[in-house]
């Protein structure tokens, strides 16, 4: 199991303490994404003349949405791959179906191939009776 950590962060030039399980590297990375987000919506006009926790609310609106983006986004992918999975399931089934099949036409060629070797002597051996028949007559 992973060790707690007390990890001091900056936010919008502000001291916290962030605790977790992460490693200190993820929690400062999570202050510092934030610290973004601040700091991409502090030059937009519309957003100076907003009260303090009108800001703060927006910018949590907005990460959220992009989480629920993500999300909607790895759900598209999952499905995406389940369908990928089924058709390569499929193709698989059906590859291991052909060469079944192939297998059985090169099985049946060398069957035919025996057959007209044996049909051919058979000629051969037919046509050496009918020539000794016909020299005797």
């Amino acid at each position: 199991m992973n060790k707690y950590h007390d990890t001091e962060v900056i936010i919008n030039n502000k001291r916290y303490t962030l605790s977790g399980y992460e490693s200190e590297e993820y929690l400062q990375k999570v202050a510092s994404y934030i610290n973004s987000k601040y700091n991409e919506y502090r030059n937009r006009d519309a957003y100076k003349f907003l009260e303090s926790e009108l800001r703060s609310i927006l910018i949590q609106i907005n990460i959220a949405d992009e989480l629920f983006k993500a999300k909607d986004k790895i759900k598209e992918h999952e499905i995406e791959n389940e369908l990928k999975s089924k058709e390569i399931f499929d193709l698989k089934h059906e590859l291991i179906s052909v060469q079944t099949k192939l297998d059985s036409a090169h099985k049946e060629i060398e069957d035919l191939k025996k057959e007209l070797n044996e049909t051919q002597k058979k000629i051969v051996r037919l046509e050496t009776e009918l020539n000794k028949a016909t020299r005797k007559r």
